[in-house]
């Protein structure tokens, strides 16, 4: 190994130490496709979408009927737009979009108070099925 890859890998490793040490929870999410950055944080899944807004929310609300959660509500304008629902075990699940441009949503997956990380990416999977 020569001694970039080596200072490569330290870093990368000094990185990860300090991600697992700091005292908010972050999780890189694996399987998000190529290219696609998807993290959790403190709760929050956060993720880019390559769809607009509009297209994005359609998604969304398709991916909450076929999951059957209960629909409370929608709003939206230009560019934001927030849907909240729930689920059988009645937790509130939070799903917000922010338009980065027309091509491009930033979208934020909150379940609950403190997050469920493994519904957040299921629900996540299942907006990118529908776009």
């Amino acid at each position: 190994m020569n001694s970039n890859s080596l200072r490569r890998s330290a870093a990368a490793s000094l990185v990860i130490v300090s991600l697992l040490c700091s005292s908010g929870c972050v999780a890189v999410v694996a399987g998000a496709g190529a290219g696609a950055a998807v993290a959790y944080v403190r709760g929050d899944l956060d993720a880019m979408l390559d769809a607009g807004l509009d297209k994005s929310l359609r998604a969304a609300n398709r991916a909450i009927e076929q999951l059957k959660f209960a629909k409370i509500s929608q709003k939206e304008d230009a560019l934001i737009a927030i849907l909240v629902a729930r689920n059988a075990a009645d937790k509130k699940i939070e799903i917000r979009f922010e338009k980065q441009s027309e091509t491009v949503t930033k979208v934020k997956i909150r379940v609950g108070t403190f997050g469920d990380e493994v519904l957040s990416v299921a629900i996540l999977d299942k907006v990118k099925a529908n776009l």
